[in-house]
């Protein structure tokens, strides 16, 4: 039951975790990586997009002097893409499940937090504006921010997450149950091959 529950655990966290993981960061190809934020300023990034491009993942790199992004259930950064007047994505960011940043250089003590601002389904070819501002989150020591765009990527299954989820509790009890009753029993029973063989004669086991 054991060896069961920890391989319902681990294809829990493969499709509720990873899975999801994946798709955002590996699926598709780059288009490229823009800064958007730097020395203290906003700046838009505008980038032609093709039709093959479709879908279109939007990502936002939050380059920042901190170990977590505390935000308190308040925006971070907004971002808008629009073409030809239209607005085709419109997002805010709190970067708060960003739990392992990466780290930009062993030597300095900024870290980047990576969170999805949407995917552009349907792309009209043409020059894409990108607009990243702040939002209402206080006290964030930003350094930079970048924005990256990955084309063709995969759409992820609504249904990974809750399944995942749901497959990592059950494991997680089965193996919390195993581990609990596995305790009980007085143990396996004793090899009756371990036993010394019993002495003959003087002060030995009688027949």
């Amino acid at each position: 039951m054991r060896f069961l529950s920890v391989l319902v655990l681990i294809a829990g966290a493969a499709i509720g975790v990873f899975y999801p993981w994946a798709m955002s960061n590996f699926s598709g190809h780059a288009i490229g990586t823009y800064r958007v934020y730097e020395g203290g300023r906003f700046r838009p990034a505008t980038v032609r997009l093709a039709a093959s491009d479709a879908p279109v993942r939007v990502l936002v790199d939050l380059i920042a002097r901190a170990e977590r992004v505390v935000s308190q259930q308040r925006t971070v950064l907004t971002l808008t893409a629009a073409s030809g007047g239209r607005t085709a994505l419109a997002s805010t960011l709190s970067f708060n499940h960003t739990d392992n940043p990466r780290q930009v250089s062993p030597q300095l003590p900024d870290k980047i937090f990576r969170d999805e601002a949407g995917v552009i389904e349907t792309v009209t070819p043409g020059a894409y504006l990108f607009t990243v501002g702040p939002g209402d989150a206080d006290g964030i020591d930003m350094r930079a921010v970048d924005l990256v765009l990955r084309a063709g990527t995969g759409s992820i299954d609504e249904r990974a997450r809750p399944a995942g989820y749901a497959l990592m509790g059950v494991g997680l009890v089965g193996l919390v149950l195993s581990l609990v009753f596995g305790r009980g029993g007085g143990g396996r029973p004793q090899n009756p091959n371990s036993q010394p063989p019993p002495r003959w004669g003087r002060g030995g086991s009688p027949r």
